[in-house]
């Protein structure tokens, strides 16, 4: 440990650095309070060290945490041809830990609850685990044997690290369809930044370090490695990986930028790599598809057009399928930096747009048209393809302020039930919690909830894989609003009502306290009270009482909570923050809460200079996530208009996860002005 950081014996505690370094973090670390594992796994010697309380639930994961490491390990290795590069390896997991995991040398640190799984975890959950761990052990050469030379390549380190942990766990998830886990994991959350006013190129310009955390995000961690698909597509999966070991051999223990990588890969083929970067990598923004028909008199042929919403005249060159529904035609789409539009030729003559989905393999990048009535040929398509379907569809939904959305959610209701692959039923559950709890209005709500909670109900009954119905209960719990929903949970949490399958453990039954809290205003103290009392984890124990005040039936109690969290000290801990806000801004609090958003985006500057990279990001989300009403929006705009000096980076943080508001709002008066274009 003393490797990676200091510690002070008076007051108890550690402090790391950021492998960057960006800021610093800290937590205690009371003599015996750490426990250690240590094990050597296929010639490996590695330490684990923990808090958990719990000696069963480590157990459970133990194998699983191990081996996970030991076989990124191995694949870096293989892949690179460059054996680990440190003289130790292991790894500590933190209660509350701000960030996913971060990639000291020799010490890995993560945050607990994404390492160690409850019993049935969902297969989500346990992909999710996986790919972390392959993620920060590929850092050990990404990032941390070469790295970048200045934090307009952050992203580099990020990139690479996330590209290669989707190819390191794939062996592990022999039955998962990984083209889909990489469309469902990384296309949804960038189009969720590049559809916005406040998109931002891979590549950022920074002219002071001490704002490096505001180029995280989004665009770095999902639209980057799209672009490193679209690139591997290009050069091929030997080149690309040749060229990457060579990165490695030439910068090892040294700095390196993109463009010297882009240098090394042109070398190895006949492509403007530099050219096709500039769009790529330093331009915002995503393009836009539509089709339009010129049927021959003896073939069927779609003119595909491709434009440039930000009227740049920018060209994505990229490779993706289209495929028709119907015959089963697929073609492959090869768009160059040249190419408007495409023609694309049938062999059936009765083809026609209506029955052709583009980017069926979920491999392009951009806005795609798509005709809804494909839904209808749901159960023949491949899952892949429903995915893009799904994330079509949805973009089509946002970009259009005519969609009728209630109609969409109501069409999503339907696949819940359905539905068995649990990539796509995580995504279908995405967007109709984006639907009920921001995109709609309180009318469409109500006579949305009836269908979407009998929906989810009977699919949690019929649920037989303990990890989807698991899946589903989460959802069903944090979506219920209806007087017999929220009984039959307290039911539940109370042990009235057991659900086969179902095991409710000490973190999914603090779950549903603060779920009852909420919706039972009356029954909250004496809820949380108990749940306090029964908590076994100190840590979570902590953390409730910390949170409790956010969950209180009285406005003049949260008013205080939220006004506390002006001082630097009460954001310690920023999970637990982040918590707190989102129970201070719940969709049935919404009304009461928009009052908290104004001093939100006053509090941003403060929260950058004192939080760790993620805080900004994380604390605008959650104060913005549920609203929907023209006053939030017009606040919004307000505070950006009356300052035309505010910080650039944080003005881009606001209008991203301000889009939903925005989106929402001029849905309900179309000539407000708050129209996203």
């Amino acid at each position: 440990v003393d490797t990676v950081g200091s510690f002070d014996p008076g007051r108890q505690i550690w402090t790391f650095q950021d492998t960057a370094p960006i800021s610093s973090y800290v937590f205690a670390f009371v003599a015996g309070e750490f426990k250690t594992v240590s094990r050597r796994v296929e010639g490996r010697e590695m330490t684990m060290l923990h808090r958990e309380t719990d000696a069963a639930k480590v157990a459970l994961n133990l194998d699983a945490i191990f081996a996970l490491h030991a076989q990124s390990l191995d694949w870096m290795e293989e892949y690179t041809g460059i054996d680990y590069p440190f003289s130790k390896f292991d790894f500590v997991l933190i209660p509350g830990f701000p960030y996913g995991g971060m990639e000291h040398v020799g010490l890995i640190a993560y945050r607990a609850s994404r390492l160690l799984l409850e019993q049935s975890p969902t297969l989500v959950e346990e992909l999710n685990r996986a790919q972390l761990v392959a993620h920060e052990t590929a850092h050990m050469w990404f990032g941390n044997l070469v790295t970048m030379r200045w934090f307009d390549d952050v992203w580099t380190k990020e990139v690479f690290a996330n590209f290669i942990a989707d190819k390191i766990v794939n062996p592990n998830f022999p039955d998962i369809d990984h083209g889909l886990s990489f469309l469902v994991s990384h296309t949804p959350p960038a189009y969720a930044v590049d559809r916005t006013e406040g998109a931002n190129p891979i590549r950022q310009p920074l002219a002071n370090l001490n704002q490096a955390g505001q180029l995280y995000g989004s665009i770095i961690y999902h639209k980057a490695p799209i672009m490193m698909q679209q690139l591997e597509v290009l050069l091929g999966e030997q080149l690309l990986q040749v060229g990457l070991a060579e990165y490695l051999r030439e910068y090892a223990f040294s700095n390196a930028s993109w463009p010297e990588l882009i240098t090394i890969l042109d070398r190895l083929t006949d492509v403007d790599l530099a050219a096709w970067s500039e769009v790529w990598v330093n331009s915002p923004g995503r393009p836009e598809f539509a089709l339009s028909g010129d049927a021959a008199e003896d073939t069927a042929a779609e003119l595909l057009t491709v434009s440039d919403p930000m009227g740049r005249g920018r060209a994505w060159p990229q490779q993706f399928s289209v495929l028709n529904v119907t015959s089963k035609e697929r073609q492959t789409v090869a768009l160059g930096a040249d190419n408007a539009s495409l023609m694309i030729d049938w062999n059936d003559p009765e083809s026609g747009s209506s029955a052709l989905l583009l980017n069926a393999d979920g491999k392009g990048y951009g806005l795609f048209t798509v005709n809804n009535t494909l839904f209808e040929q749901w159960h023949s398509l491949e899952p892949v393809e429903k995915g893009s379907l799904l994330i079509n569809a949805h973009e089509q939904m946002l970009d259009d302020p005519a969609s009728d959305m209630l109609a969409y959610a109501l069409k999503l209701t339907q696949f819940v039930r359905q539905e068995q692959n649990p990539l796509l039923l995580q995504l279908i559950l995405q967007q109709l919690a984006s639907l009920q709890q921001q995109l709609l209005s309180d009318a469409q709500r109500a006579r949305l909830n009836p269908t979407l909670e009998d929906a989810l109900w009977e699919a949690v009954n019929a649920q037989s894989d303990a990890g989807t119905q698991k899946l589903l209960f989460q959802y069903y719990s944090a979506l219920a609003e209806s007087p017999q929903s929220i009984e039959r949970l307290k039911e539940i949490y109370g042990g009235g009502v057991v659900l086969e399958g179902l095991t409710l453990d000490e973190d999914e039954r603090i779950r549903l306290a603060e779920i009852l809290a909420i919706h039972l205003p009356e029954q909250a103290q004496a809820i949380l009270s108990a749940q306090i009392n029964a908590t076994q984890n100190p840590d979570s124990r902590r953390r409730l009482l910390f949170i409790a005040p956010s969950l209180s039936r009285d406005p003049a109690v949260r008013d205080e909570f939220f006004n506390a969290l002006s001082a630097a000290e009460m954001r310690a801990t920023e999970r637990w923050v982040i918590d707190a806000l989102r129970h201070l801004h719940h969709p049935s609090r919404r009304e009461s809460a928009a009052r908290y958003v104004l001093p939100s985006l006053e509090l941003l500057e403060e929260i950058q200079a004192t939080g760790d990279i993620f805080f900004p990001s994380s604390w605008l989300q959650a104060n913005l996530a549920t609203h929907n009403s023209s006053d939030v929006a017009l606040t919004i705009r307000d505070f950006i208009r009356q300052r035309p000096d505010y910080n650039p980076q944080l003005r881009m943080k606001i209008l991203q996860e301000a889009d939903g508001v925005f989106r929402s709002a001029s849905r309900r008066r179309p000539n407000n002005g708050f129209r996203v274009p």
